[in-house]
């Protein structure tokens, strides 16, 4: 076995294991590849490294005999407020921040076949959610149910992609390619039992350890060159079909069901100058085709199928999302390179939904990126990007049931990344 081999098998294996927590567009990451992050996520129709894949299959066969390495490291900050509750001791402020530091892996290898066609993979962290909060903020509720120590509480879902993918070119100008998703997703969550009362399986809805689910998809794409300066590009990714979280078959809808969404966009990049390059992406990510992410709560539950865990059961009520991306790149000399970026998103999580969120409070909408990469005497590259989404709070007036005693629930997040990558 190749030492190139021996990387690419240790890099799988080590993905799989990594924690993941991501709460950017929903639960998707912004980008994939530090240099595609730098720009504000931007990949559609400007291939930079063995990544692309990740977000157009098409593009591997632009980016040449490629291996890319890197790491980035997540920082959320989230916290949630209930206000105007009538059941004592509940109204309060909430920090979901025990746990707050993460380590995400990302690793991309791309061969030509010939002047025509590549051959690749692209390891990568699709997104993920986590919350721990040591002080419960359903704690009351679960008190109240006759559980006197519920614990902390929170949700931790990591999830991986393995994206083996064929790109060719039609003509000089064109290619085509498409990914085969093998998809990796693990989730826990602990002192939800205040939610026993409405779930159909009170023994798998919180607490059951980590459980994991293995599944498939496939990802599709076009690039082309309409001019010198010109590229357009179009992909779209299937809804990615996983197995149950049979741990958790009384929390989410479906008897533990949660597949990846299907998701789709299109992409421009412009070589504006020899030296500067400005690109954007439009995604769509279809959050309402999943039950469990999608459903609203329903409280009280009119019957078994909608109670957690049924097929119409209460999930966290989000809504399809549309991401814009814009980024632009500087060329200061043959080795060093700027970018900057910028990723919004419309606001998935409605007003009215954000009691059960307290879990899930993926709220921020504008994201900030700046990246470098300098080239290094032995012809390896060295990139750097960071991200800040600015903090955004959701407000919850009226969103609790009346059930659980009423009022508001109110999240807040922001976040920051730091990656690392070196390709060669």
């Amino acid at each position: 076995m190749t030492k190139r081999s021996v990387v690419l098998s240790l890099v799988i294996a080590g993905g799989l294991v990594s924690p993941l927590a991501q709460a950017t567009n929903g639960y998707f990451a912004i980008g994939y590849g530090q240099k595609s992050v730098g720009m504000g996520g931007v990949g559609i129709a400007l291939p930079q490294d063995a990544l692309a894949a990740a977000s157009n299959p098409a593009g591997m066969v632009w980016v040449g005999d490629r291996t890319d390495l890197g790491l980035e490291w997540f920082r959320p900050t989230r916290s949630s407020s209930i206000t105007g509750n009538g059941v004592p001791g509940v109204n309060g402020q909430y920090d979901g921040n025990a746990t707050q530091d993460f380590f995400i892996p990302e690793f991309g290898y791309n061969r030509m076949v010939n002047d025509r066609t590549s051959l690749g993979v692209a390891v990568f962290g699709n997104g993920g959610m986590n919350t721990d909060y040591s002080t419960n903020p359903f704690g009351v509720y679960a008190q109240m149910g006759g559980i006197p120590n519920p614990g902390s509480a929170g949700v931790n879902l990591a999830q991986m992609f393995i994206s083996p993918t064929w790109s060719m070119k039609l003509n000089p100008s064109n290619s085509i390619g498409v990914s085969l998703n093998l998809a990796y997703q693990q989730f826990s969550a602990k002192g939800l039992y205040a939610f026993g009362q409405i779930s159909n399986n009170p023994s798998a809805l919180t607490n059951n350890g980590t459980d994991y689910s293995t599944g498939y998809g496939a990802r599709f794409g076009w690039t082309g060159k309409v001019t010198d300066a010109v590229t357009l590009g179009a992909t779209y990714q299937t809804r990615t079909n996983m197995g149950k979280l049979s741990n958790y078959s009384g929390l989410f809808a479906g008897q533990g069901s949660f597949d990846i969404p299907a998701n789709y966009g299109v992409g421009l990049a412009v070589k504006a100058t020899p030296t500067t390059t400005l690109a954007a992406d439009v995604e769509r990510i279809q959050y309402s085709d999943v039950g469990a992410v999608a459903n609203p709560i329903v409280f009280p539950p009119t019957g078994p199928a909608t109670m957690l865990g049924g097929g119409q059961g209460s999930g966290f009520g989000w809504q399809d999302m549309t991401v814009f991306k814009l980024g632009v790149s500087h060329d200061f000399s043959s080795t060093f390179t700027l970018r900057a970026g910028w990723n919004h998103n419309n606001q998935q999580i409605p007003s009215t939904q954000t009691f059960f969120n307290i879990l899930a409070p993926g709220v921020v909408q504008d994201h900030l990126t700046l990246g470098a990469t300098w080239k290094l005497p032995n012809k390896g590259e060295l990139t750097v990007a960071y991200m800040h989404a600015i903090s955004k709070t959701v407000n919850g007036s009226g969103s609790i049931p009346a059930g659980f005693g009423g009022g508001n629930a109110n999240l807040t997040m922001y976040e920051d990344s730091l990656g690392i990558s070196y390709g060669w």
